[in-house]
């Protein structure tokens, strides 16, 4: 049995029940054989790949709080601190209900991926809870977040593990977070990214992984003899991620035709109004069915069809596993030629396999949703010169930043006899950075 997968099974073994963890790490693994076979002996003598898929440490805690009717409520919380090979953990926290120790273990491991890919100095993490802030008042939202913070912050700091926002977790959540941080340690400093820009946010920030989704789509395309100008693009979700994917796609001339949430979607031929989208997500904090009674033309379809809409693009932007080998089928038959994933894992192993062997451009999320990591980043840097960059400085580093992970993407795929292979390529070049550094500092 090689070495790949004798350390697969062992993960399967020491972490039962875990499917998503497993997933990502097959997947990874999958890719890297042909790099981890050249370097077997050394690797194995190391237990590389053994340390590489177990997190460094891993913080579970209760999170006790009180509600509006003055009921106290528990929650579960976590903090996934997987490898810091390369600078101190990085990584959102997700509040959810479906949030458990393996989700979380699969988004940690991913991220220590995309953040070597960003060429950053930040090394891997994940945390939340099973807390979910939806239809909870501002209160109840505070005194979770207070007391989910008063642990956590045992556990973190601006040179150690510096989180960020993730599904459920966004400027209100970041401001309560960072509060309550402060309030227990009695420093001001750069520990957690997303902040409000009146206390040491970052312009851009909100926008970043949408626009790192587009620019590095549009790189992709570019270098294939593509172009995103005129063509319908059928987008996933309608967060944060989804809605400057279709700002940044619409100005580059492409056409959003469809968003969905976790209840349905909609389909507007004409173009999506990103206006009214903005306004019921952003300041209604409302559900996208709301959009089909704002402008009389377009049906809300319940369910999960929203790639059988006929469209040139795919961009799933919700949650992973949401695009399943089915969907990727009707994509193709649709005349869709080009899948960028903005969210974390959003294609099954099945799907991802059927864009590669059908010829299609796909760009795996590890790479295409790099732009919010690397705009938080961005963020740690200025907190620590205690400055700010413009709107500007900031977008033309993030572009740059997008850009040069496609080419690090491109050119392990070439460099490995698997050209256009940007599954591959992505997982190549975040590992040789992590690896590279782990061996230099011994068995740690």
């Amino acid at each position: 049995m090689s070495y790949v997968d004798e350390v697969y099974d062992r993960v399967v073994k020491q972490n039962p029940g875990e499917g998503e963890f497993h997933q990502a790490v097959k997947e990874v693994l999958d890719s890297l054989r042909i790099v981890i076979d050249a370097n077997e002996e050394k690797y194995r003598k190391a237990a590389l790949l053994e340390r590489l898929v177990e997190p460094e440490r891993i913080i579970s805690f209760r999170v006790p709080w009180v509600d509006d009717n003055g009921q106290v409520r528990v929650n579960k919380g976590f903090r996934v601190q997987f490898n810091s090979a390369i600078g101190p953990y990085k990584g959102g926290l997700r509040l959810h209900p479906s949030v458990n120790q393996g989700i979380l273990k699969f988004l940690g491991f991913e991220q220590t991926f995309k953040n070597s890919l960003t060429g950053l100095p930040i090394g891997g993490g994940k945390g939340g809870s099973d807390f979910d802030p939806k239809g909870k008042s501002d209160r109840e939202v505070m005194a979770f977040c207070q007391s989910f913070m008063t642990e956590l912050s045992k556990y973190i700091g601006a040179d150690q593990d510096v989180p960020a926002g993730d599904i459920g977790v966004g400027a209100r959540e970041i401001g309560y977070l960072y509060g309550q941080y402060k309030r227990m340690t009695g420093l001001y400093e750069g520990v957690l990214t997303g902040k409000g820009l009146s206390y040491g946010g970052s312009l851009v920030r909100t926008q970043a992984t949408g626009y790192g989704l587009i620019y590095i789509l549009d790189e992709m395309l570019r270098r294939n003899g593509r172009e995103l100008e005129g063509k319908n693009v059928v987008i996933s979700g309608s967060g944060n991620v989804a809605i400057y994917a279709s700002e940044k796609a619409i100005q580059l001339g492409a056409k959003v035709v469809a968003l969905s949430d976790s209840n349905g979607y909609i389909y507007d031929k004409s173009g999506i109004r990103l206006d009214v989208v903005k306004e019921i997500k952003e300041v209604r904090r409302g559900r996208i069915k709301e959009y089909a009674n704002e402008v009389a033309s377009v049906a809300y379809t319940e369910g999960k069809g929203i790639w059988t809409i006929p469209c040139d693009i795919a961009l799933p932007c919700a949650t992973q596993n949401e695009l399943n080998l089915e969907d990727a089928k009707s994509l193709k038959a649709n005349g869709c030629f080009a899948v960028a994933e903005g969210a974390n894992m959003p294609s099954t192993r099945e799907a991802t396999d059927f864009f590669l062997e059908n010829g299609m451009l796909f760009m795996p999320g590890k790479a295409a949703n790099a732009g919010g990591v690397a705009t938080s980043a961005l963020e740690m840097s200025q907190n620590s010169l205690r400055l700010s960059w413009s709107f500007d400085e900031v977008d033309k580093k993030l572009h740059e930043i997008m850009v040069g992970i496609y080419e690090k993407t491109a050119k392990a795929a070439k460099r490995y006899g698997v050209k256009g292979n940007y599954v591959a390529g992505a997982n190549i070049a975040g590992f040789e950075k992590v690896v590279e550094a782990m061996m230099a500092q011994g068995i740690v």
